[in-house]
């Protein structure tokens, strides 16, 4: 089954451990997969994204999951 809750910046932020700057940086910088989501100008993404784009990451393969 696939998790379609919708996490912000501030989700994410808190999933990856860094503050919410930081994951807004990440996409200015193109590093973050686009939103899946957009309501009132706010941004989201489906937990299943954010999941896999950790698990893509450099610096995070073969690292065991939270």
């Amino acid at each position: 089954m696939t998790d379609q809750r919708l996490w912000s910046y501030k989700e994410i932020a808190a999933h990856i451990k860094v503050q919410p700057d930081t994951v807004r940086s990440y996409r200015k910088h193109g590093l973050l997969p686009p939103p899946d989501h957009v309501e009132g100008g706010k941004l989201y993404w489906y937990v299943d994204t954010i999941h896999a784009w950790v698990a893509s990451r450099p610096g995070n393969r073969g690292r065991k999951g939270d």
